[in-house]
């Protein structure tokens, strides 16, 4: 179910989330903004399912928007601190800087992120980190990307199962195309799931 839509001068977002078996409470939380100078995208996967999964990431949501201004590796840090006596979350944090035209990527545990680049038709795939954030310490493995001009990434939980990303990201033109295409192969609601759309406007 598409959620949430933004489309601004640079960036378009497309936010698609469902709960495990149409359950009240959903699992996944998300946070995104974009402002002046980057734009911000937080995705959490609280563990299991139910309210304690949905008290985890909205925990890691609420920090984020708290702190959307610090460093990748310093929201990663914080998000970790406020999930002591929780039940844990899978965390991606993705920031994107316009005057470098980079992507700023950390993740712990089963999300995944893509990033296609036509110009030289790539597809950028960091491997995930196993594990999840919990308040225990914990070392951070953050990456950085070069995006180009008409670019697009997916950032998605482990609910969903996508296959032929780059296929998908090269052939259809629209967000909306995008994602229908995506929920199309992916009908079980088995798990929460959440999937995230974005497209470089320039």
């Amino acid at each position: 179910m598409i959620k949430e839509i933004l489309r601004e001068d640079r960036i378009e977002v497309l936010v698609s989330q469902s709960s495990k078996n149409d359950m009240p409470y959903c699992g996944d939380g998300y946070f995104f903004i974009n402002t002046e100078d980057y734009f911000l995208c937080v995705l959490a996967d609280g563990l299991g399912s139910g309210k304690f999964a949905y008290e985890s990431s909205f925990a890691v949501t609420e920090e984020a928007k708290k702190y959307h201004d610090k460093g990748v590796e310093s929201l990663m840090a914080i998000c970790n601190s406020t999930l002591v006596n929780k039940r844990g979350a899978a965390v991606s944090v993705l920031k994107l800087y316009y005057d470098t035209k980079e992507f700023v990527y950390s993740s712990v545990g089963n999300i995944r992120f893509f990033l296609y680049n036509p110009e030289s038709d790539k597809l950028v795939y960091p491997l995930p980190v196993t594990g999840y954030l919990s308040g225990r310490q914990q070392k951070y493995h953050t990456q950085r990307f070069k995006y180009e001009p008409n670019a697009k990434f997916i950032l998605h939980s482990d609910g969903l199962q996508l296959q032929g990303a780059k296929a998908i990201l090269k052939t259809y033109s629209s967000l909306e195309q995008n994602a229908k295409v995506i929920l199309q192969n992916n009908p079980i609601h088995s798990d929460d799931t959440t999937l995230i759309l974005g497209s470089l406007l320039s």
